[in-house]
């Protein structure tokens, strides 16, 4: 019997892989998977028995057919809306060239880094009885809701179906163009069924996001209209009715997982795509009816925002910052407002539980994407190995953020996993919601990086973490840099599982501004507006740097 030879550093190399996939794990199961079971679990037992049954009599209520009807309808209206708003706009932006080009396209992209409640406050101001378009009759009716989804998740279709618009092969165009073809038979014939694979991919993620809505649907419906996410809220805190609550969580997650993989199918068709560097051109009179439907997507861009940067200057008197003032002042004698801290304190508080939030997810998202993005021997055990891995650090995408706050709540809270008290407890919930994102991120960028870079540095005498050092982290550090961007504006713009683990006396900026706008008032309305403001000029401006810093390779 010979013995098999090992190749030098073949044993810590294995050993740094366990530690790597490990580490993020045992972390993903103690603060993703416990949390989450254990809230279904206190919602499948009935006085200590097993009663599954009565998670199933929850989906006959009538309000529950109620609140999923309203959110396939909400979800889905915004969807189809965003689709044909979008598309237009992603032509316009990634295939025309004309000045101004790249300021409008980071205009059309700033909604979706801004937080829910922040879009809730902008757009509640816009239809209000005395906003720009309160003659509407808009103000708590379901199309301000749509709206509302529309606007934040537009720049989703944008960016998907621009970037694969702005890689096809034109030639097929072209020669379609050359036998007859009328440009409306072109784009039905040829460029259509070459962006349906990322018009289906953006569509499928968008009503995802429109059905996980939390802060825009119940800033927006309050407890009139409801998702299953605004729902899974009022359940857990207002009834505590925990068996319907965990009901509408498992109906969740496997929508969402369903979702995921139509997105994961849709998009690994793109992906094999041929792809070229296709010149951009000068519009043309027939390109007239897409700048329209831009100039509409504007619109419903610039509106909210431009109404709420207005109102929160608007006083009694005229024009100033008196609501900022009032907002660093805190809270007044006899609590006239609604205000527990002043607001340099929630920001405060915010910017540090982002940090320790960002630092938390690109580590477990760096080792992850390590792992899974490696190559490693052929095999089809091991490929399973790896989409298993990547796939479960997908999960949180799929599980409702106030599912995971009441989880911590209800399983966290007792020895040796009493962490109620520990001011790691609302990061680590945040760290668990941006995971995805990071891992998202960075996975096309370190899986692209040639092995045989690797290669010839162990060859020249370096160690696996040697190699990891000056191949892969060299080569990856300033997309590592825009992962730790997204996930801290994510962070700073958390609401679902905040509101619950945030105490009192130490809220972040999100819950802040919830409070304002729960309680009644004209002063509390104006500085739920200021506070807004705060909170997305806070984002953009992280969101802008990340958009400026130079790095390898372009993230989608």
């Amino acid at each position: 019997m010979t013995r098999t030879s090992r190749r030098p550093g073949t044993t810590t190399a294995s050993v740094v892989g366990v530690v790597a996939a490990g580490v993020p794990l045992a972390v993903l199961a103690v603060f993703f998977v416990l949390p989450v079971g254990g809230m279904l679990a206190r919602g499948f037992v009935d006085d200590g028995t097993f009663d599954p049954g009565g998670v199933l009599q929850v989906l006959t209520r009538p309000r529950v057919h109620r609140v999923l009807a309203f959110t396939v309808l909400s979800a889905g209206s915004a969807t189809v809306l965003a689709v044909l708003l979008g598309v237009p706009a992603a032509y316009v932006l990634s295939r025309l060239r004309f000045p101004g080009v790249r300021l409008l396209r980071a205009v059309v992209v700033v909604p979706f880094v801004l937080p829910t409640v922040v879009v809730g406050v902008a757009f509640r101001q816009l239809f209000a009885a005395s906003g720009p378009l309160g003659g509407l009759g808009l103000d708590g009716t379901p199309v301000a809701i749509v709206l509302a989804l529309v606007f934040f998740n537009i720049a989703v279709v944008v960016r998907t179906v621009g970037a694969q618009w702005d890689g096809l092969d034109p030639r097929r165009e072209e020669a379609a163009a050359a036998l007859g073809a009328r440009p409306a038979q072109v784009w039905w014939t040829v460029t259509l069924p070459a962006l349906r694979p990322a018009i289906v991919s953006a569509a499928s993620v968008v009503f995802l996001f429109c059905a996980t809505a939390f802060g825009v649907v119940l800033t927006l419906g309050g407890l009139r209209y409801a998702t299953v996410e605004t729902e899974i809220y009022l359940l857990t805190t207002t009834f505590l009715d925990l068996q319907a609550a965990a009901a509408l969580s498992l109906l969740q997650i496997l929508a969402v997982v369903a979702l995921l993989l139509l997105a994961h199918r849709a998009r690994a068709t793109e992906v094999a795509l041929a792809r070229v560097d296709r010149p951009r051109r000068r519009p043309r009179p027939r390109d007239a009816w897409a700048f329209v439907v831009l100039g509409l997507v504007l619109a419903l861009v610039v509106a909210p925002v431009a109404t709420l940067v207005a109102r929160s200057l608007r006083t009694a008197d005229g024009w100033g910052f008196d609501h900022y003032r009032a907002l660093a002042a805190g809270p007044t004698e006899g609590g006239s407002n609604a205000l527990r801290v002043p607001v340099t304190t929630a920001v405060e508080n915010s910017l540090r539980i982002a940090v320790d939030a960002t630092v938390v997810a690109v580590v477990l998202g760096l080792l992850v994407v390590l792992v899974t993005t490696r190559p490693r021997p052929a095999g089809r055990r091991a490929a399973r190995w790896a989409r298993a891995l990547d796939g479960i650090f997908m999960l949180p995408l799929g599980v409702s953020a106030v599912t995971l706050g009441f989880g911590f709540l209800v399983t966290l809270d007792r020895p040796p996993l009493d962490l109620r008290s520990s001011g790691m407890l609302v990061p680590i919930a945040q760290a668990m919601v941006a995971l995805p994102l990071v891992v998202r991120v960075l996975s096309p960028v370190l899986g692209s990086i040639d092995d045989r870079q690797r290669q010839a540095a162990a060859t020249l005498g370096a160690g696996p973490l040697r190699v990891l050092r000056d191949v892969d982290l060299a080569l990856v550090w300033r997309p590592l840099l825009a992962a730790a961007g997204f996930a801290f504006a994510v962070s700073l713009g958390e609401f679902g599982a905040t509101s619950f683990l945030s105490r009192a006396d130490r809220p972040t900026l999100p819950v802040v501004i919830f409070q304002l706008i729960s309680r009644p008032g004209v002063d509390n309305a104006a500085m739920a507006t200021a506070a807004a403001v705060v909170l997305g000029a806070l984002i953009v401006t992280v969101m802008a740097l990340v958009e400026l810093m130079p790095r390898r390779g372009r993230i989608a």
